[in-house]
């Protein structure tokens, strides 16, 4: 029978307030900041007046968001980048040593109707507009300012054009969820590969299994299964990022074939594990 999962707190916090020379404004409308961060960093939840991009050069990000009545996790390998509205509660957490690359947008220069988080593919472009838009910001020379400025537009109109995909993990809001529900949550995300039932997983929280479903639909806004893939793409993507063989992957993530697994992969990213592989691989 599942159990709930004890969570382990991160090791090494980093400071959250230390904004001040990064701090976009009208006419510096996209900052960039770079750090490196060891295994198991993290930032306590807070935030920001502007708008935010966070992705990794290398390593693999994870990033919890409570904006309103929803709460998501995003798992983010190098190929993929989280969008933060401004003012949206967020924590941030390194799963492994993580180059990271964050991009401040003044609020002014928010995309229309970007008022929700959501996750982008990183092009090429972009990745290498990022740190010739930080060299240029930072630069003292007056001549650099246009260059800035051009480089700046450029960010947003690939942010803005980039595809999106549904990969974000709906988690039951810790100070209104049931809390049946919420320890159900946890146990899964610890356990992807786990075969049990819903109505074994109800069980282990003292629920139905119908009532487990209820609760699924009322605060999540999706069925059990459909959350359970979100949870089994995000265990899976960090691994194949390092280079994990698909079948290793698979097996991992509870599927008895490589070919379920690419299956169930190509319908929900479009393409399949071995594509995504040899284009975000070591």
């Amino acid at each position: 029978m599942p159990r709930p999962a004890k969570l382990l707190k991160p090791s090494v916090a980093m400071p959250v307030g230390d904004t001040d020379l990064f701090e976009p404004t009208p006419s510096k409308p996209v900052r960039v900041r770079a750090r490196s961060l060891p295994a198991d960093a993290h930032f306590e939840p807070h935030r920001h007046a502007w708008s935010q991009l966070a992705y990794c050069a290398s390593g693999v990000l994870q990033v919890s968001v409570r904006q309103e009545n929803a709460q998501a996790t995003y798992i983010i390998p190098p190929s993929r980048a989280v969008w933060i509205p401004p003012g949206a509660l967020h924590a941030l957490q390194a799963l492994e040593a993580v180059q990271l690359r964050t991009l401040y947008i003044h609020s002014g220069a928010t995309p229309m109707r970007w008022n929700a988080c959501r996750v982008i593919e990183v092009s090429t472009l972009l990745r290498e507009l990022v740190p010739a838009l930080d060299v240029a910001s930072n630069a003292a020379q007056n001549t650099t300012n246009v260059r800035s400025a051009h480089l700046s537009q450029l960010v947003l109109d690939e942010i803005t054009h980039a595809p999106t995909q549904a990969l974000g993990i709906p988690m039951p809001i810790a100070d209104g969820a049931d809390r049946r529900l919420r320890a159900l949550c946890d146990a899964v995300l610890h356990a992807p590969a786990s075969h049990a039932t819903l109505a074994q997983w109800a069980a282990s929280i003292g629920a139905s299994e119908r009532t487990a479903a209820r609760l699924f639909r009322q605060q999540l806004g999706m069925g059990f299964a459909q959350w359970k893939q979100q949870v089994i793409l995000a265990h899976a993507l960090p691994q194949l990022v390092r280079g994990t063989a698909v079948g290793l992957v698979a097996k991992s993530s509870g599927y008895e074939s490589a070919s379920a697994f690419t299956a169930m992969f190509k319908t929900a990213m479009g393409y399949s594990p071995g594509y995504f592989l040899r284009k975000n691989g070591p």
